[in-house]
């Protein structure tokens, strides 16, 4: 029999069902096919777990029409799986979605981008699904394509593990274009683009083999990405180079870049292109409204990325950027932000620098990363440890390198020496920047650089006016 206070209780907890039923437990419903999967994607306040297991959709469901959803911002994109309710939960663990890459080119309509997971509800969940591109690294998409994409608000995708295939040309990295001009016309394949309101994507592993972005932000505001580990493909100019005389895509051209030079030796170049980036435009839905808009305020913490063109690059977003724990290795460049802070964060200088900064007027810049050791030969083409411009900086970079390449420096101010950039005098400034190298990585202070300070463990040469960077002597290092 119960007591007053269990009577109590239960009334109390009665009530609260009626007036809060968002309380009530979502009841889980299993399905046991992706035909069977798709009509929950428009409902709201479901709970779904597809039947654990491999699936595969290929070019003859595309012609079946089995998979026909249209994204809903400009520039229509086909969408193999439109997620369009809200408060949903699908969880996909244990299961695998092969995408054969001749999906990238199947649908009729050959305008259109190539969608495979794209959310434009609020509040989901999806979790745990491994999804990955079966095929040739030369099955392009008709246009563009793009494994995962984030719209509508407080969305979080966790433990996904995606493997991207299929773009052209596969092979140079940007050396022959990237939008806009280019010597050899591109279809891209990307990863994972967040955009929307507050999205968040968590522990997600991305193995890149595409000419394309492995993670990217447009259009997005308050976006978070954590705990992602993301690896790309690295290739020397100097095995591009032995394709002359075999009549690929780089001979057809002779090696032409779209820097209007040919291409140098000595560089190491990712096959795709950033590991995380933030842009200034794009476009977004949000509640069925679309917005026009850039990055702001994104946050990485915690992310590994590997051989991809850089780590983190967020120079075009805007608002609080912020980066901690966060580690690039062996990419062309580590990290970018132009303004925010990068804290507690890792990289390491076999094939560019650690830190760059893109412009003379990106201002405030707060980072501490430690430089990282590497195995092998450097493809460092560039020179630089670190290429530091603009104003008012502080930069504190700490060792675990026994002993730096000397070749390497840390520039403050001068010729940004990137692939790209081969050739052009820029010769940029560096002024009022606090400067804290404990590496023995050496120094130089460019002629336009002025009223700099700090302190370095690393040989200082001084180039420019009224610096003051102290080089510490062995007794204090």
């Amino acid at each position: 029999m119960l007591n007053n206070k269990n009577i109590l209780r239960k009334s109390l907890f009665i009530a609260l069902l009626l007036v809060f039923p968002s309380l009530k437990s979502q009841a889980q419903t299993v399905v046991n096919s992706l035909k069977e999967l798709l009509p929950y994607l428009k409902q709201s306040n479901v709970k779904v777990v597809l039947k654990p297991g491999v699936y595969t959709i290929t070019a003859q469901d595309i012609k079946n029409g089995d998979f026909s959803d249209s994204s809903i911002v400009k520039n229509h994109a086909n969408v193999l799986f439109l997620f369009s309710g809200n408060n949903s939960i699908y969880d996909f663990t244990d299961v695998t979605i092969n995408v054969k890459t001749a999906v990238l080119s199947a649908f009729p309509s050959k305008n259109e981008e190539l969608y495979e997971i794209q959310i434009i509800g609020n509040k989901n969940v999806l979790k745990n699904l491994t999804i990955a591109d079966v095929g040739s690294v030369n099955d392009a998409p008709t246009r563009r394509a793009t494994n995962i994409v984030m719209d509508g608000a407080s969305n979080r995708i966790e433990g996904f593990h995606i493997t991207t295939k299929g773009s052209y040309p596969y092979g140079y990295g940007e050396v022959f274009g990237k939008g806009g001009k280019s010597v050899i016309n591109h279809r891209k394949h990307s990863s994972f683009l967040v955009r929307g309101y507050k999205n968040h994507a968590k522990n997600c592993t991305i193995i890149h083999r595409s000419y394309g972005h492995a993670m990217f932000m447009q259009a997005a505001d308050w976006p978070l990405i954590e705990g992602c580990y993301i690896e790309g493909v690295m290739r020397s100019t100097d095995d591009m180079l032995t394709e002359k005389g075999t009549g690929s895509d780089a001979d057809k051209v002779d090696f032409k870049t779209a820097f209007d030079y040919k291409l140098p030796t000595g560089y190491m170049l990712c096959l795709g292109e950033e590991g995380i980036r933030a842009y200034n435009g794009g476009e977004t839905v949000i509640d069925g409204v679309q917005y026009r808009r850039g990055t702001s305020n994104p946050t990485v913490i915690n992310c590994t990325i590997k051989n991809m063109r850089a780590g983190v690059t967020l120079t075009h977003a805007t608002g609080k950027k912020y980066v901690s724990g966060t580690t690039a290795i062996g990419c062309q460049r580590g990290f970018c932000i132009g303004t925010g802070d990068i804290v507690d964060s890792y990289a390491d200088t076999q094939y560019g620098p650690a830190l760059g900064v893109d412009y003379p007027n990106d201002e405030g810049m707060n980072a501490e990363i430690t430089l990282l050791p590497y195995k092998g030969k450097s493809y460092n083409g560039s020179g630089h440890a670190a290429i530091i411009i603009g104003k008012n900086h502080k930069i504190i970079l700490r060792n675990a390198i026994e002993n730096a390449d000397q070749n390497l420096k840390i520039n403050l101010g001068g010729d940004n020496k990137t692939i790209g950039l081969l050739g052009k005098d820029e010769n940029y400034s560096a002024s009022n920047i606090v400067l804290h190298n404990f590496t023995n990585y050496p120094v130089v202070l460019d002629d336009n650089s002025k009223n700099n300070t700090g302190v370095s463990v690393g040989e200082v040469t001084d180039e420019g006016e009224t610096n003051h960077i102290l080089e510490l002597h062995k007794s204090e290092k």
